[in-house]
Parts: C-alpha cells; structure tokens; sequence
C-alpha cells in the first residue's frame, strides 16, 4: 500500500472520530460549537475526498456529506446571526433565533445524513484496501496532485475575471485552501501563500454575511436597526475583499504548484 494511500486512510479514520463526538456533543447539548465543529469536519472530509473521485466510495461519501452539510447551512447560519445580534446588544432578538437549539442539535445527531456519512466513513477504508489491492489506486499521489493543480488554476482563471462572482470565488478559495490542508506532503503552498488564502476567505466571508444578513432586515423588522451599519460594513468588506484578492492574484502568477 503506498504512503499516500496510508495518509488517506489515516486522515479519515481521524475524522470519522471528530464525526462520532461531534454527533455525541449535539445529542447531549454540551456547547454551542458542536455544529460549526460538525461543519469544519465535513469540509475537511469533502476536501480529502474531492481529489479522489473514482475510487470506490469516494463520491459516494462526497454526496452524503454534501447532504449533511446542506442540512446544517441554515442552523448555522442562525448561530452566527444570532451572534453578531448580541454583539450589538440586541439580545433578545438574537436568543429567539437560538429556541429550541437543544431539539434541533438533537435532530441533526439522529438525522438520516449524518447516518449515511457515518456508514460510509466506516466501510470506506475497506473500500480503498480493496481498490489498492486490484490496482485502482496506481500513482495516487500523481492523481491527487493533478487534480489539486487544476484547483489553483481554476481559482487563478477565476481572479482574473474583472467580473467575477465573489461567490464562486469564495468557494474556489475554500477549495483550493482545504485541498492543500488534505495533502500537505504535496508542497502546494508555503506559509505565505496559506495566510493570503486564510485572510482572503475571511474576508469575502464578512461581506457573505452581511449579504445575507441584510436579504433578512427585507424581511424581518427586528433586523432592521442594525440595516444601516450592515450596510456601511459591507462596502468596507468589498474594499477589504478586492485588496486581498489582487494580491492572492499576483501571488498566484508566480505560485508554481508542487515546486
């Protein structure tokens, strides 16, 4: 079995074991970053499985997390609206986005998705075994970086659009960063690279936010006192999110995956 199979099966043997707590953590209730731990596991995994697209199981696996990632997106998205609520001291309005927290976390913990993940994740080593033994996981390591090299050129195709859609781009980052997270023995990217990646989708994450919290003050009223600073913060945002991208862009052009 060659060593990036064996990373493979290490990777989701570890993350198989965050899934277990994360679903113990939500059942019993026991802190409030059960859910966004739950969501950074499943990111992780998608992003380890993404390159491995035509094993046995692979996409399979993908889907069920994909699913159980759509199920969680409004919940915490709440959470986090409910959050930036308090922050500006409207209390009350953000503790009624979090009633019955204790039922819904329990309902994610019994849900049928993060049942399927769970089933899959645990066979799933079995299924890469078997797909080493009968020679379908040849050059792995070659396969993976080839896939992850198309990653960065599609986030850098995506950066020189003067018209781009800071959603895609947004996605591409999380991409191509969590890609470089799964397989670091790859070399894709140095430390000066993953923090423009970091900041960058930090950045294009606080004007998501304020996107959406502002597509609720339409049709929400306790939303709206906070419309006008939500306003103000996301052109601020956007002027944050352009200078990191045009450096990420000019990082990118010298970036030479692999090297």
């Amino acid at each position: 079995m060659s060593a990036m199979l064996d990373h493979v099966i290490a990777q989701v043997l570890a993350l198989q074991v965050r899934l277990l707590a994360c679903r113990e953590r939500l059942a019993a209730d026991t802190d409030s970053e059960a859910l966004h731990d739950l969501r950074t596991t499943l990111r992780r995994l998608r992003s380890l499985l993404r390159p491995l697209r035509g094993l046995p199981g692979a996409e399979q696996l993908e889907a069920a997390a994909k699913s159980l990632g759509e199920l969680t997106t409004p919940l915490r998205d709440r959470e986090v609206l409910a959050a930036e609520l308090g922050r500006r001291g409207f209390a009350q309005a953000g503790q009624r986005r979090l009633e019955g927290r204790s039922a819904t976390f329990a309902n994610v913990a019994a849900s049928a998705q993060l049942t399927q993940v769970l089933a899959i994740i645990d066979a799933f080593p079995l299924f890469l075994r078997a797909a080493d033994r009968e020679g379908l996981a040849k050059s792995l390591d070659k396969r993976i970086d080839k896939r992850l090299v198309r990653q960065w050129r599609k986030l850098l195709k995506a950066l020189r659009d003067p018209e781009h859609d800071r959603h895609r781009v947004r996605l591409l980052i999380k991409r191509a960063r969590y890609g470089d997270e799964a397989y670091p023995q790859l070399n894709h990217a140095g430390k000066p690279l993953r923090r423009l990646l970091k900041k960058a989708q930090g950045d294009l994450g606080d004007w998501h936010d304020r996107v959406q919290w502002l597509l609720q003050a339409n049709e929400h009223a306790d939303l709206a006192p906070c419309a006008s600073n939500w306003e103000q913060e996301l052109h601020e945002a956007e002027r944050m999110a352009d200078v990191t991208l045009g450096a990420l862009q000019s990082a990118l052009k010298r970036f030479k995956p692999g090297k």
